[in-house]
This record gives structure tokens, sequence and C-alpha cells, in this order.
């Protein structure tokens, strides 16, 4: 099955807002329905899933509220979780992420995100872990490639690589994703993980290939920002558009002049959010959105 090229142009006279996406995670206080209701009133037109959620409501019936409301599922996070040693381990992992690509067909969105998965317990074979990841993408990709769903594979800031994410650079991604091809893995660009590195826009450069078409390996572009001190837990601490360090719209301009054209996914873990209200939340994300990014 193809996989839907990102690369191709808007349509002309596209509104601003008509590649914004919001992950689910920015309005957690909001159930399904009232995140389908909530993009819909809003004009937004893309959201970004996650398995749990998705999970209890029933993966066809969210499938059928977001088709309803008009709006496409940009992503579904996540699969992944590929590091551990034991046979057996491993194998559940495979089995799961077999599952999140079912459902990411089953809502419509080409990209699963995958996070890659930490160091096991006493191990500090960050090499291995890595290699672990490569296997895991070869057994998988044939099977996401029958359903039409690339894998996405995000790098994660290095301080999340003990636990989290042995991938922690684009460069580390694209020396896995480019042992397949680009129409199977990609990279999520995500601002929030990538915008400390000085090597950043070479690897976008690189990500997007010939600059449109197949070749790309861009499958997502995500926005947070990084807000200083940071909260304990770190996880937690992203910070809407605009109050932090990250420069948005440049991250904007240089996926774009790689080739990239597909949804910009905001992507936003922050209690203080989570305690307002969603309409309030999802007004100044549009805000911001206009304002930094667009």
């Amino acid at each position: 099955m193809c996989i839907r090229d990102r690369s191709s142009p808007p349509s002309p006279g596209a509104s601003a807002l008509s590649r914004l996406s919001l992950n689910q995670e920015t309005v957690r206080q909001w159930s399904l329905p009232e995140l389908a209701d909530g993009c819909a009133r809003a004009g937004v037109h893309g959201v970004g899933l996650w398995r749990a959620p998705v999970q209890e409501y029933g993966v066809r019936a969210a499938a059928r509220l977001v088709r309803d409301a008009g709006l496409r599922v940009t992503s579904l996070c996540r699969g992944g979780f590929f590091t551990a040693l034991d046979p057996g381990e491993r194998a559940a992992a495979l089995d799961d992420n077999r599952a999140a690509l079912d459902e990411a067909a089953a809502l419509g969105t080409d990209t699963l995100v995958l996070v890659s998965g930490g160091l096991p317990a006493g191990s500090r074979d960050l090499p291995g872990a890595r290699e672990r990841v490569a296997d895991a993408l070869a057994e998988l990709a044939p099977y996401a490639a029958e359903r039409g769903v690339r894998l996405a594979l995000e790098p994660l800031h290095p301080m999340y690589a003990a636990d989290r994410c042995v991938v922690s650079t684009l460069t580390q991604a694209l020396d896995l994703a480019e042992r397949f091809p680009a129409d199977r893995v990609g990279v999520v660009v995500d601002t929030y993980h990538l915008w400390w590195d000085d090597t950043a826009g070479p690897q976008i450069d690189r990500a997007g290939g010939a600059g449109a078409g197949a070749g790309s390996r861009i499958a997502a572009f995500q926005l947070a920002d990084w807000v200083t001190p940071l909260p304990e837990g770190v996880l937690l601490g992203r910070g809407q558009l605009g109050d932090g360090s990250v420069d948005l719209r440049w991250f904007r301009e240089r996926v774009e002049a790689a080739g990239y054209r597909g949804p910009i996914e905001v992507e936003i873990f922050n209690p203080a959010l989570w305690a307002r209200n969603g309409a309030d939340v999802l007004a100044e994300v549009v805000a911001r959105y206009r304002a930094h990014v667009g």
C-alpha cells in the first residue's frame, strides 16, 4: 500500500490554519468527543491521537468520531520501546507495535510515532540498544507498509537517553531510518527535543532528501517550546508556543525548505495547560501559532 505523500505543496489559498494539528496531550483534560468538537469549532482540521484514550473509547468509534467532525488524524502516539534484552519482552514489544500499526490504519493516519526505549536495567551499552531498535524496525517495516503506515522514529532530548529513548539526535534517527526505504521508516522533527542541536539544520536538509517526494524522511513535525527553569520530572515541562527559547518559525521554514508540507502538530505536555479550560487553551494555541510559527 502506498504511503501518502506529505511533500506536495498545499492547495492555493490554503488558510494559515490549514496545516495546524492539535495533539491530544495538549488538552489532556478533554475527552475525545470534546477534542473533536473543539477542533472543529476552532477551525483546526487535524488531531494527533494517543493510543490509551483511543483504546478506551474504541478504535473504530474514535475513527468515526474524528471523521464525522471533518477532521483527520495526523499521527498516532506511540509505538516503540524496542531495547529490552529479554527475548520475551522483545517479542511482546513487537506484538504491541503491530497492534499499534493496526490502530493507526483503522484511524486513517499514515504515521505511527515511535519512541525507541531507554537502556535496560544495569546496561550502559548505548550502541547495542540502538542496534536492537534497528532490528525491530526491520521486523516491523513490512507489516507497516502493508497497512499504509510509516514508522516515524522520534529522537528525544539526551536527558531521556537512560530511561526512555536511546535515539537522541536527528543524526542518530536518520542513521537508523536510512537502512530502510523512505516510505517505510521516517523521522519526527520535534522542536522541543532538537532546538539545542547545532546540527539540526543540516540534518533536516538531509532528512528532506531530494527536497520532495518519496525521498523525504520527515514523517511528522511537532511543536513545543523550551522553558526554564525546568520543572521536576522534565517530561511535563513543555512550554506554550512563544514562551521559551525555541525559534519556532526557523524550524518551520527549515522543514519546508527541505520539502515538508505536511501537518504541523502542537504537542505540549504541561499540567498548567491541563488545569485550564480546554477551549481557552486551544484558542491560545491558535493565536500563538499565528504569531510565532505561521
